[in-house]
This record gives structure tokens, C-alpha cells and sequence, in this order.
């Protein structure tokens, strides 16, 4: 498996998420309040048609629009309500694919996102998501 680009960290959270861990691993690049998610594309990400499946690059970019929201708006968690994806391109296994977020607008209760998925320097994703503020689980 290829190396982990430079900048990027394995994502730790103090509790685990048993999702995340199972499909993953994800990693993380920030700069200021800048977060862009990454993940290298396995064999066990790949669909029959040999393609990374479009449930994972949904997740991922969940995770990135989302981690996106927090690291702006410095809200302590949110959920998502809206998530829309367009599907541009692919990628294989061994690709490394990351995402180019900006958060379009934030408030008291709501946070509006939009990014990129890019692998091999083109955009194969393009999403956007509305996270509502959540209280923290009990």
C-alpha cells in the first residue's frame, strides 16, 4: 500500500467510531481553519466493477463536509440533514482521494458546505451537505 501524503494524520478521536474505524482509515490535513479529509483507496473499497464504491466516497465526504462545518463554525457537534452528491469520475484502488471543502455559511443552527473529492488531481465528487446543530449523545 502506498505512503500517506504529506500533511496528513491518521484521524483519533477520544471515542472511536465504530463506522469510521470499519471503512476507513481516514486522515486529516489542517491548516488554520482549513480541514481536508483523505483516504488511499484498498481493494476492500472497490466495487465489482473494480472502481472504489460510491457508498464510501459518500462517507468520506460526509466526514470531510462535516469536519469542514466544526473547524469554522467551533460548534461542538452537528448531524447532517441534507447531503447531495454528484458523481463526476472515479477512482481505483491505491488512489489516494481527499477533499477540498468550503463552508459556504454558518449560523446559530445551521452550517451549509460544499466540496470536492479529488483523486489523481481531478474532481470525481462534488457535494454539498446542511448540518443542523446537535446536542452531544447522552
Amino acid at each position: 500500500m502506498s505512503d500517506i501524503p504529506e500533511g496528513y494524520v491518521r484521524v483519533r478521536r477520544p471515542q472511536p467510531n465504530p463506522f469510521n474505524e470499519m471503512v476507513g482509515p481516514f486522515y486529516e490535513k489542517r491548516h488554520g481553519k482549513q480541514v481536508s479529509l483523505g483516504l488511499r483507496i484498498e481493494e476492500r473499497h472497490t466495487n465489482s466493477r473494480g472502481i472504489c464504491h460510491g457508498g464510501l466516497l459518500a462517507t468520506l465526504a460526509d466526514l470531510a463536509l462535516g469536519y469542514a462545518a466544526l473547524a469554522i463554525g467551533g460548534q461542538s457537534s452537528f448531524v447532517t440533514v441534507n447531503l447531495a452528491l454528484d458523481f463526476a469520475g472515479s477512482a481505483k484502488a491505491d488512489d489516494w482521494v481527499h477533499s477540498e471543502a468550503e463552508v459556504h455559511k454558518t449560523g446559530a443552527r445551521l452550517a451549509f458546505v460544499n466540496c470536492y473529492l479529488v483523486a489523481n488531481g481531478v474532481r470525481i465528487v462534488r457535494a454539498s451537505a446542511i448540518f443542523a446543530l446537535s446536542a452531544q449523545p447522552k
